[in-house]
């Protein structure tokens, strides 16, 4: 089983779309999937189950206020997802409750629990981990707990700056808590190929020996149209350019 967790400190750079789109191809591919949301905005949960009221009986804050408290018998992860109109792919949902649990997670010394709890997982193929746009205990958790991380860079100036950050903050989690953490390369996306800037940034990267993707996901409007209808790429669209892009990073991390 493959756990990979998709991080970056800045929002709005695309994690819940790549996420959800590479966890979508591979339940295409007959692999079992699980998407596990950490982020409160649930953006995920709502891409892969849909906008409607109806939230999921369980959620990724009910296994974590499990944690709290001791059990003989605890839930396997397993039972706190739910699944999605997809075959082969689950989602453990996000919730707002993850915000008044994680004081409670911290003080509790819970930073663990996720990774013990996927190590136990038998159920699924591959795990996908959204989290939220900040180094915080739902992030470290995810980042504990995988043994694979994709940054995405949208070829931004600000992102750019804050990319030593970021990496700097991973290597010191795979230096105190996971040893075999790999960062698997830095996801350009929203990639706009006649722009300057752009390419400017990436030939920074690459010169500094930042590893930089060879596939670039393109900025595209058929990416709106796939959050607004609550269906990942690959099957709202197979033959488009972005869901061919999608297919070929795909393929090229596996």
């Amino acid at each position: 089983m493959t756990k990979r967790v998709v991080f970056n400190q800045k929002g709005g750079v695309g994690k819940t779309t790549i996420v959800c789109n590479l966890a979508a191809i591979a339940a295409s591919k007959g692999l079992r999937t699980l998407v596990v949301d950490l982020d409160t905005q649930g953006n995920a949960t709502q891409y892969l189950m849909g906008r409607s009221d109806a939230r999921p009986d369980r959620s990724i804050a009910d296994f974590f206020e499990s944690t709290l408290s001791f059990s003989l018998m605890p839930q396997p992860f397993v039972a706190y997802a739910t699944n999605t109109p997809f075959d082969n792919l689950d989602v453990v949902a996000s919730s707002p409750r993850l915000d008044e649990l994680s004081v409670k997670l911290e003080s509790k010394q819970k930073i663990y629990k996720l990774r013990d709890a996927l190590g136990k997982l038998r159920d699924y193929d591959a795990v996908f981990i959204d989290t939220p746009p900040a180094l915080n205990f739902y992030s470290r958790s995810a980042l504990i707990a995988a043994e694979r991380c994709l940054i995405p860079f949208d070829c931004d100036e600000f992102a750019r700056q804050a990319l030593n950050t970021l990496i700097e903050n991973i290597d010191e989690i795979r230096a105190d808590h996971n040893g075999g953490l790999e960062i698997e390369g830095i996801v350009v996306n929203q990639f706009q190929s006649r722009a300057a800037l752009p390419a400017r940034l990436i030939d920074e990267l690459r010169q500094q020996g930042r590893p930089v993707l060879d596939t670039m996901v393109s900025a595209s409007v058929k990416v709106k149209e796939s959050h607004e209808r609550a269906t990942p790429l690959v099957y709202l669209d197979k033959g488009h350019k972005v869901t061919q892009e999608y297919l070929a990073l795909y393929d090229a991390l596996n």
